[in-house]
């Protein structure tokens, strides 16, 4: 199996998201959290059918699927337009966010002859060439100010 084959099974995997653990804490003796807001808006939606699943991770190890990443954030949300993910308050740190349009809600990435049938997208419209791209390209960084991306949504099929 190619690496890009690979990669694009990996793509598929991100379809066991669930519910987010929180990345960021409350400070000791109370209060709010101090930790900037992640939010994306989702572009170019073919259609309100099934859910958009969402993963945000700031390991390179654990992109695109996060699924070896304790810590990642995992939306899984109905499709809509306007679409807008909020990830919540995370650490000051470099993040890359992954995502999949599961039309038949069915909770993974449907591919034929290793191309997805269903849309895809990731942060910094990173091109996905022969499987996802590398987390160093839809990485972005985030310090003391909320984050607001926006990600298109790609489809071959």
């Amino acid at each position: 199996m190619r690496h890009g084959q690979r990669a694009l099974l990996a793509l598929s995997a991100a379809a066991g998201l669930g519910a987010a653990p929180l990345l960021g804490a409350v400070p000791p003796g109370g209060g709010a959290p101090s930790n900037p807001v992640v939010t994306a808006d989702v572009t170019q939606l073919r259609s309100a059918k099934g859910q958009v699943l969402a993963c945000l991770t700031a390991r390179a190890d654990s992109f695109p699927d996060c699924a070896s990443d304790p810590l990642a954030r995992k939306l899984t949300v109905p499709a809509s337009a306007p679409l807008v993910l909020d990830f919540g308050r995370v650490p000051a740190g470099r993040y890359a966010i992954s995502l999949i349009h599961d039309e038949n809600g069915n909770g993974k990435l449907d591919t034929s002859v290793m191309i997805p049938r269903e849309g895809y997208g990731f942060s910094n419209d990173a091109p996905a060439r022969m499987g996802p791209p590398r987390f160093a390209h839809a990485a972005f960084d985030v310090g003391a100010a909320d984050v607001r991306l926006a990600i298109r949504m790609r489809y071959l099929l």
